[in-house]
């Protein structure tokens, strides 16, 4: 056995939850694959093949373990990965494995040709993109099989086959197994209700209550509740067809279980595999806590317990709307900043009928707010929004639509705060916090932030940016800490 096939079986050994999703282990004797903290009889080293991905596994024949479920195993974080480009081509082809977007169409995005992704993907993962997203469909498929009562029929629409016949037929071929015979293994005593629930996993620790917090502090009437440590939220998603669907999700913590549990309304399911990736980047489920704790444990030199293991990144949901929130919290309290965002949501969103108390709209679109032009002054003038703001808004709306400006995490994230500074009213620190949450930036830092400046009493902004460059590449990070303390 080579030296590092030891040391990943150590780990399979240990159970260690911090190795989780990193690599996963092929069992010859049985014919699957395990996530490293499975709790099935422990098998011998001779048996066992390491994998660094669920696509390599399976492209070696072996077919997902039942009881640990591959499919709930967290992700990698885009710093953490040797290739950039290759982590980021993965979390899109997550995202939209359902929609059969053609590889060219992705490294156009990506800003590369299909011919070099297709390369680094391979170094970084073993298996061709077209593999990866046909494992991303059958993964998804599975736990939908095991964890909702969703029809077989619907369950291959939502995981993107297009069709019954073709789910059946990769359910045999790599997994031995129909997608009937698994449901009735999961499904006994399930009714349903309307909603459906999926689970995310992730590398404890997690400070959820902190999150919580976090989020609670800056939900925008109308759109967002935290309630019974539950965070709720509508949801307004186009299909591959362009098809709006609108709904709600209800995200709550499974400590014991090292996942999140992601209900949603049952309008939501064509967009189901959107929906799953805007959660897990909210959430920040790809961290790895322990690798962000190893650099910025040095902050405790400055004051004990300035920094906790288990801190997340708090992302968004909806790129426009957080970005229209961070804008208009521009020198006034987070408060405030709610409030004039829950007015443009009540007399600029669109009303859903969601049925649960506080959940009654979606934010407006940047086509919403483009629409306005030249009346935006007026019209969120009277909501309390100066004009200066009203213009940075409209524009930033505009640069959107006109796709000058990325907001996801397949951008570059130093050439978009660029772009976004070069828009009247944004200036870095507002860039960088976009950055930040939208785009999953784990190296921002907010010199500028009040926040900042309390928790960092004594020193300059200079200072303050030399102190920092011992915590790159995971300042955001540190900015959370220096916030939540």
């Amino acid at each position: 056995m080579k030296e590092q096939d030891y040391a990943l079986y150590e780990a399979f050994k240990a159970k260690d939850a911090r190795f989780d999703g990193r690599f996963f282990v092929g069992i010859s004797s049985t014919g699957v694959y395990c996530r490293p903290i499975c709790w099935a009889r422990q098998a011998k080293r001779s048996s066992c093949t390491f994998f660094s991905s669920a696509a390599e596994a399976e492209q070696a024949g072996y077919r997902p373990c039942l009881l640990c479920r591959p499919e709930l195993a967290p992700g990698n974080s885009l710093v953490d990965a040797s290739s950039v480009l290759a982590r980021k081509a993965a979390r899109l082809l997550e995202e939209n494995c359902g929609s059969g977007q053609s590889l060219e169409a992705l490294a156009g995005k990506l800003g590369c040709t299909g011919r070099h992704l297709r390369r680094v993907f391979m170094e970084e993962y073993h298996v061709s993109p077209v593999r990866y997203a046909q494992t991303c469909r059958l993964l998804l498929a599975k736990n939908l099989l095991t964890d909702t009562d969703l029809s077989v029929l619907d369950v291959a629409m939502a995981a993107g086959f297009g069709s019954l016949r073709r789910l059946n037929d990769l359910f045999q071929k790599e997994y031995k197994l129909s997608p009937t015979a698994l449901r009735k293994k999961a499904a006994e005593g399930k009714t349903h209700s309307g909603e459906i629930t999926v689970g995310l996993g992730y590398r404890p620790p997690y400070r959820w209550e902190e999150m919580l917090d976090f989020l609670a502090a800056r939900a925008i009437p109308g759109i967002e509740r935290i309630k019974n440590d539950a965070y709720m939220r509508t949801v307004h998603l186009t299909d591959k067809v362009g098809k709006p669907h609108d709904g709600w999700i209800k995200v709550t913590h499974r400590k014991q279980k090292n996942r999140l549990d992601v209900t949603l309304s049952d309008t939501l399911i064509p967009v189901l595999s959107q929906v799953l990736a805007r959660v897990r980047r909210l959430f920040d489920l790809y961290c790895d806590p322990d690798v962000v704790y190893e650099t910025l444990q040095e902050m405790n030199r400055l004051r004990p317990g300035l920094c906790v293991p288990g801190t997340r990144l708090p992302g968004c949901f909806e790129p426009f709307e957080m970005s229209v929130r961070a804008i208009l919290g521009q020198q006034i309290t987070v408060k405030a900043a709610s409030t004039l965002a829950g007015r443009i949501v009540e007399n600029l969103g669109h009303p859903v009928d969601t049925g649960v108390e506080g959940l009654t709209h979606t934010f407006p679109t940047a086509e919403d707010i483009a629409a306005l032009g030249d009346e935006v002054k007026e019209r969120l003038g009277v909501l309390g929004v100066i004009a200066a703001r009203s213009m940075c808004i409209l524009n930033l709306a505009d640069a959107l639509i006109e796709k000058k400006i990325i907001l996801d995490q397949s951008a570059d994230p130093e050439q978009e705060m660029i772009k976004l500074r070069a828009i009247k009213g944004i200036g870095s620190w507002t860039a960088q916090y976009i950055a930040m949450r939208t785009m999953g930036w784990p190296d921002a830092f907010l010199e500028t932030d009040i926040g900042v400046k309390h928790a960092l009493p004594g020193y300059s902004q200079k200072e303050m940016l030399a102190l920092a460059k011992q915590w790159r590449p995971w300042r955001s990070y540190a900015v959370i800490n220096l916030w939540n303390a």
